[in-house]
């Protein structure tokens, strides 16, 4: 296979407890058999409609590369798996490794196609609530503001941060875990750094409700796009599908989201898998 035409295609927050998103995940397909996959998080909220949905995408992509979202850490209600927190992704973990499916955990691959070689790198780092919400200066003030409008992530009730006693605990530990692997590559390689939440606060910009910033980052990985020499950092969360550039970095946010949103932007056939290396023509 030419290696000239392999891309490395991302897309996130499939959602695919909703039917519609379910038959346009099984409509990805890759270009060509070498092509790779990196799946930034909200796959789905139930465990096994995660590790199901991964694995119809491992058997048709080369590679998966997965980093998980918030809602893959919720504990639902309706999920007969009841893990919490660290628990529940570690086991997220295991079940990717037995598919095949590269993790946070695993050896960052290198793409060697056009754009690379670059070094692939999936970020599970969560969020500290330091993106605070218009006015105010402390989590308790911001979080106080959110609830004054009624605008609360779901995360406060559904995303346990056990064993840690809080989200943003888990977020330091995650930050310090990542800083190091990241340190580790090679410093003359370049990388594609790819996480469910913007690793700079820049994309929130254009929210409809500022308030809901806290639960997208954390001003530790202001940076890191510069620091670790990203060529593309690749997001979701926010469910604004576009490119932005920050410090001539390009960023691609990847969210299908849910049937009301995409269809009101695009109608019955929304864009699926954007293409992360070689560039896209802009």
């Amino acid at each position: 296979m030419n290696s000239q035409s392999r891309t490395i295609f991302a897309i996130s927050d499939l959602h695919v407890a909703y039917q519609e998103n379910r038959s346009l995940a099984d409509r990805l397909t890759p270009g060509t058999d070498d092509d790779w996959l990196i799946v930034a998080g909200d796959v789905g909220e139930l465990f096994d409609e995660v590790t199901a949905t991964l694995e119809r995408l491992r058997d048709r992509f080369a590679k998966v590369i997965w980093a998980p979202g918030n809602h893959e850490l919720w504990t639902h209600p309706q999920d007969p798996v009841k893990l919490r927190g660290e628990h529940r992704y570690r086991e997220l973990v295991s079940a990717c490794r037995t598919l095949g499916v590269v993790t946070p955990e695993d050896p960052y691959p290198v793409w060697d196609g056009e754009g690379g070689p670059v070094t692939v790198a999936p970020l599970f780092l969560l969020y500290d609530y330091t993106w605070r919400a218009p006015g105010t200066t402390t989590k308790a003030a911001s979080l106080a503001y959110a609830e004054r409008t009624g605008v609360v992530c779901t995360d406060e009730v559904l995303l346990h941060p056990d064993p840690y006693p809080t989200r943003e605990a888990w977020c330091d530990a995650r930050i310090a875990y990542t800083e190091k692997r990241l340190l580790d590559i090679d410093p003359a390689m370049p990388t594609v750094l790819a996480g469910h939440w913007p690793l700079h606060r820049h994309p929130t910009e254009i929210l409809r409700f500022p308030e809901f910033a806290q639960w997208c980052g954390t001003e530790r990985t202001a940076d890191w796009h510069v620091r670790f020499r990203a060529e593309v950092a690749v997001y979701g969360h926010l469910h604004i599908r576009r490119t932005t550039r920050r410090d001539g970095v390009r960023f691609e946010e990847v969210s299908l989201g849910y049937p009301r949103e995409w269809k009101a932007r695009f109608g019955e056939e929304p864009p699926l898998l954007r293409p992360i290396l070689p560039a896209p023509a802009e």
